[in-house]
């Protein structure tokens, strides 16, 4: 083996160990109160449910503006499920899904766990892409869209199914997708015509 071999080998170690320190560190959280909804939010994301709401209450109620980010919010989904479901979760090494007795998450948080490999979250890279992509093309979404994809995103490590580092992968990808998505929704100022 290579050193660079070696090299890499040692901070993927480390890495992984810091993703399960993070990962048992929100586990030990002593925040009952907190148990019951994040349960119910992560199971209502699934399928991407809120932000199919969110795009029809745009398109019917928002006019040109709200169909263009509700166009744009479900291309931004579209993308970033196709990157995370296709090429990453079948190249990612079909990393397993956190142990979560072994790792201390408390069963009252617990739903159903996923049968697809954890890495990346794609319940997180929806969430950030939808946010992103509306919040471009109406900026008075931007703040309450992020804040509920964040509270998705942390869902997804609260109740036991996804490492830290899937949820930050999986927003990474979401935010590109989205911004993307955003900018192609977004009219352009005409500039003065050359003669």
């Amino acid at each position: 083996m290579t050193e660079l071999e070696l090299g890499i080998r040692r901070v993927t170690r480390r890495l992984a160990a810091y993703d399960r320190a993070v990962y048992r560190a929100v586990a030990q959280l002593s925040t009952p109160a907190l148990d019951v909804p994040l349960r119910r939010v992560s199971d209502f994301a699934n399928f991407s449910k809120p932000w199919f709401l969110v795009s029809g209450a745009l398109a019917l109620f928002g006019g040109p503006t709200g169909r263009r980010a509700a166009v744009a919010g479900l291309s931004a989904i579209g993308a970033a499920s196709l990157v995370v479901n296709q090429p990453l979760k079948k190249s990612g090494g079909e990393r397993g899904r956190p142990d979560r007795s072994e790792l201390g998450v408390p069963m009252r948080r617990w739903v159903r766990m996923p049968e697809s490999g954890s890495f990346p979250s794609g319940h997180s890279a929806s969430a950030v892409a939808f946010a992103v992509a509306v919040g471009h093309v109406v900026p008075r979404l931007r703040t309450p869209l992020r804040i509920a994809a964040s509270v998705v995103a942390f869902s997804r490590v609260y109740t036991g199914v996804h490492y830290p580092s899937d949820v930050l992968v999986g927003a990474t990808i979401g935010a590109a997708c989205g911004r993307l998505a955003g900018l192609v929704a977004t009219p352009r100022p005409m500039g003065k015509r050359r003669r």
